[in-house]
């Protein structure tokens, strides 16, 4: 049994998204026990890419954004890319998704570009974050204090900048899903 073994986690994506970030933290979930759904916006199959242009594997969606609630899960997961942020951002489902699990103090994990999300659901004012550096300005400008580090945790929040970050994401998600609901996570 692992540290999870009583976790279900969500992970939120839409075709574009990178595919070791969600690869890697999703495998490294599974082998501490948790149980994860990949949520998307249509039921059928989810696209990877590697870098900006060469698509790759195909990822099962277990669930739609319309057939879930944040109730449902400990914590939830948003891989970066750059189309996958960029579309699940322009989804009022996806966007008040995320927010709830803001609103109930669980635990979300987002690297790289994944933080674009969290931009729009305005849930990163005040938070120490991290991301690629090609949206430092954006959380920056929406209130976050970024900080150019493999992985940052604040009350819940966790984030990452790159691939190259995914064995100390990883390790830090499995701690705060584990630790479950944070008194300072908030929307």
């Amino acid at each position: 049994m692992g540290q999870l073994s009583n976790r279900t986690i969500a992970v939120i994506s839409e075709s574009g998204f990178e595919e070791t970030e969600l690869t890697s933290p999703v495998e490294r979930l599974k082998q501490e026990g948790a149980t994860v759904h990949i949520i998307s916006s249509n039921p059928g199959k989810i696209r990877a890419m590697k870098g900006d242009h060469e698509w790759t594997i195909e990822v099962g969606v277990d669930k739609t954004i319309g057939e879930v609630a944040a109730d449902d899960y400990n914590g939830l997961l948003i891989p970066g890319g750059v189309l996958n942020p960029d579309s699940l951002r322009k989804n009022d489902q996806a966007v008040d998704f995320v927010k709830a699990f803001f609103n109930a103090g669980k635990p979300v994990a987002a690297i790289c570009h994944g933080p674009q999300v969290l931009i729009t659901a305005e849930v990163v004012d005040g938070r120490k974050m991290t991301s690629t550096k090609t949206i430092k300005i954006d959380l920056i400008n929406a209130g976050a204090d970024w900080y150019d580090e493999e992985v940052m945790v604040d009350q819940g929040l966790v984030t990452s900048r790159s691939p190259a970050d995914l064995p100390a994401f990883n390790d830090k998600i499995v701690e705060e899903f584990a630790e479950g609901v944070h008194d300072g996570q908030h929307a």
